[in-house]
This record gives C-alpha cells, sequence and structure tokens, in this order.
C-alpha cells in the first residue's frame, strides 16, 4: 500500500475486498467487464462500495502508469466502524460532517474531537471527504482513536438518532448564539456543514437547536475546523459543569 492508500491490479483489489478492509472508492476502466471485473463489481456492491467507471487515461495517471489492469482501490488508513459502535455508551456526543470536502479540515476536526472526548464522526458516503492519508496526517495521529463511520444518507441517520433520543445541534450563521441558554447535554449530535455553503436546507430542519458564533470583527465566518472546535468545547465545558 502506498503514501496515498491505492491499491490497483485485479487480484490484489480483489484479496482487499474479500477480507473486508475499508475501502472509500473502486475506479474501474470504461468498457471493463470480464468475469474478474464482474467479481470485484460483485463484491463491491456487497460491501456497499462505490464504483466508478473512469478513462484508462486516468488510471495511467494515478497509478503513475503501473500495470492496474483497469482496476484502482482507494482503501482507507484505518478502518471504518459502525455507527452502533458510535453510539453505545452514556450520553454519547457525535459529530457529523455535513459534506466536508477538505481533508485539512477534516483531519483538524477529528484531532480536536479527540481532544474533547468524541465518541465519533459521522460521514456521508457520497459529496464528502473520505479517511485518507492526508486526513490521517493532519489529525496528528487522531485518526487511530477516534472512531468515523460512514452514513448513507445524512437525513434518514438524524432522524434514526432522534428516535433514539439525540439531540440534534447544528452550527449556523442565523442560529441563536451559543452565548444564550442553549442546553448541550445528554445524548447529542452536533452537525458541521459543507466548508462553502453550510448546513442543507434539510439538515436544518432536522436540528433541534441552531447555534452561530458570535462574531465582532470584519470577516463574518470561521473556517469549518475552527467552527467545529469552539462548539465542540462548548459542548464539552457544559458536560464537565453539570
Amino acid at each position: 500500500m502506498s503514501d496515498d492508500n491505492i491499491i490497483f491490479g485485479r487480484n490484489p483489489v480483489i484479496e482487499l475486498l474479500k477480507a473486508h478492509h475499508s475501502i472509500n472508492k473502486i475506479l474501474i476502466a470504461d468498457g471493463a467487464n470480464d468475469g474478474s471485473i464482474k467479481k470485484i463489481t460483485a463484491l463491491a456492491i456487497d460491501n456497499k462500495i462505490n464504483v466508478e467507471f473512469v478513462s484508462r487515461h486516468k488510471l495511467d495517471r494515478i497509478s503513475d502508469h503501473q500495470n492496474h489492469q483497469g482496476v484502482i482501490a482507494f482503501a482507507a488508513p484505518v478502518e471504518y466502524s459502525d455507527l452502533d459502535e458510535i453510539i453505545e455508551g452514556d450520553d454519547p456526543f457525535v459529530l457529523l460532517l455535513d459534506e466536508i470536502q477538505d481533508p485539512h479540515n477534516f483531519g483538524a476536526i477529528l484531532r480536536t474531537a479527540e481532544a474533547v472526548g468524541v465518541n465519533g464522526v459521522l460521514i456521508p458516503k457520497h459529496r464528502s471527504v473520505s479517511l485518507n492519508a492526508t486526513v490521517a496526517k493532519t489529525s496528528a495521529g487522531a485518526v487511530e482513536y477516534v472512531k468515523v463511520a460512514q452514513v448513507g444518507n445524512v437525513a434518514h441517520t438524524l432522524r434514526q438518532l432522534k428516535d433514539m433520543g439525540f439531540t440534534v445541534v447544528g452550527g449556523d450563521l442565523d442560529g441563536q448564539s451559543m452565548f444564550n441558554p442553549v442546553e448541550l447535554n445528554g445524548p447529542i449530535v452536533l452537525v458541521i456543514g459543507n466548508e462553502g455553503k453550510g448546513l442543507r436546507r434539510l439538515t436544518k430542519e432536522l436540528c433541534d437547536h441552531l447555534i452561530s458564533i458570535p462574531m465582532v470583527g470584519r470577516i463574518n465566518s470561521l473556517n469549518a475546523s475552527a467552527a467545529a472546535a469552539v462548539l465542540m468545547y462548548e459542548i464539552l465545558r457544559q458536560r464537565i459543569a453539570q
């Protein structure tokens, strides 16, 4: 496995799939559809792994023109967890990243999440950065300690967690100031939105509270990882004071 966690070649990818290793996605050459490719596709579907068909030129570039045999897999540096593993225990504190796309932001968020004792982080399977080498490096080792689970649908997951008694809190510029009384104790999900667009409309609607970070300077927003850190520490502060 390279530093970029790229695996190429049909047999290595098949063995990776058979071992149920966490894989972010698999790229297959356009037009490839013989026996071993069908086996890879079937195994990927069984493991709920995203498969994309791309040009051989792209595969050549990614593999640095090595013999990829029409298949490249992007393996996660650590194993993903299941949602059930993350929400177990008393009063879980869960972080959900709604389409965060910058691996440096993700890594920095994981570092803070480990520091404040977050039970785990949820990320969408699509339109979101996955666990990769850059995330692992930026997290400064936190990726080894913070559980990360992929979810298929953010809205469905939030509804599921609300039914289980979780309070859903979203960080949003239009929300109530975090300096006003908002109880952030008990089982809680903190939702952080996309770097540019923030929380999606449906995600906002599913939040029990929207909270904002007061800004008195000329810049009206913080980097996603900085905002996440401020809000995570406010939740930790309330939990310690409880």
